[in-house]
């Protein structure tokens, strides 16, 4: 009986490697001549005293077996349909929350998001927010357990991705099998990793013409090669027909409009029609700054309008910032 314990219920290969070591440990010592432990060669050294021995683990998973309270079906089967409903209303809160949050162009999580912050993050303080004005949804969210609260940064990202890609499965149906450009622009984010952005202009089926923002690929340089490589995968993995490329538009860096090895040479070289753009704003901001270089004026008014500028903005900040915290300091 206790050979078809560990036999049914725990790994064979484990239970083989088991004996085997046993097996090692007993020639070993034949050969050698040394002193051998047979407690540490027999079966009860199998079974062991210590409650994790492959004995023990084995039968106390045919106990699991043979107890129906375990069973999966049983377990499922103890939720109930209101805690069902429960769980899948807090999914749905923080759906909308999400969506909410992206269609503003809103950041999620903030610096401090424990209990006595002042300020948790958009998520979690727009979520207070619903409880505040909704006694369901206060009620649903306060009874919720540590494993089905559906607020943790890693569900908030899951929910992202499947918004992200039920939009570009839009944007590839609104292309379809017609002709498109492709806008891409390299740059480094905040954690100093190189990022490739890919913009798709195209005509709809009403005659517009449109561009979509399809998405960021980090990328490990930003040689030609492998910006041609990205771009690929990201079109192919949506189906989108390489051959059906019309366009590219990039800036003027020597990676990107190279004649010979840049990346509008190599997409060329593949796509025959698909001609390249220099980007449009970027050629005004080179006007801009050759005609500052020249013209005193110019040179004078923009450093100004920067300069002002950017005092405006960091002043307007600081006086919301203090309208906020007076805000939340008063009683409600």
């Amino acid at each position: 009986m206790q050979l078809f314990v560990c036999h049914v219920f725990f790994s064979t290969i484990r239970l083989a490697l088991d004996i085997l070591e046993k097996m090692h440990l007993l020639l070993v010592g034949l050969i050698t001549g040394r002193k051998l432990r047979w407690k540490k060669l027999c079966f009860l050294n199998h079974e062991g005293k210590h409650v994790n021995s492959i004995h023990n683990l084995a039968e106390r998973s045919c106990e699991d077996l043979m107890n129906q309270s375990q069973h999966i079906q049983r377990v499922v089967g103890n939720f109930t349909s209101e805690q069902i409903k429960n769980n899948q209303f807090r999914l749905k809160v923080s759906i909308d929350i999400v969506r909410w949050l992206t269609f503003q162009g809103c950041a999620f999580r903030g610096r401090d998001e424990s209990l006595t912050s002042i300020n948790r993050g958009n998520f979690l303080e727009m979520l207070s927010f619903l409880c505040s004005y909704n006694e369901k949804v206060a009620d649903v969210v306060g009874k919720a357990p540590k494993n089905a609260s559906y607020t943790s940064s890693m569900i908030q990202k899951e929910i992202l991705h499947v918004y992200s890609i039920r939009v570009k499965n839009a944007i590839r149906e609104e292309i379809g099998d017609g002709k498109y450009c492709v806008i891409v622009d390299e740059a480094r984010d905040e954690s100093k990793r190189e990022q490739m952005s890919i913009v798709l202009r195209f005509v709809d089926g009403d005659g517009f013409v449109r561009e979509r923002f399809f998405g960021l690929v980090h990328v490990s340089d930003t040689k030609a090669l492998t910006l041609k490589h990205a771009l690929y995968s990201a079109l192919s993995y949506h189906n989108l027909d390489i051959q059906n490329i019309r366009g590219q538009g990039y800036d003027g860096a020597s990676n990107m409009r190279g004649e010979f090895n840049g990346l509008q040479s190599l997409i060329l070289g593949d796509c025959l029609y698909a001609y390249y753009v220099h980007c449009f704003a970027h050629r005004l901001q080179l006007a801009l700054v050759a005609s500052s270089k020249e013209v005193v004026f110019i040179n004078h008014s923009l450093s100004n309008w920067f300069l002002l500028s950017i005092l405006s903005v960091l002043l307007v900040r600081d006086m919301i910032n203090c309208k906020l915290l007076k805000l939340v300091t008063l009683p409600i």
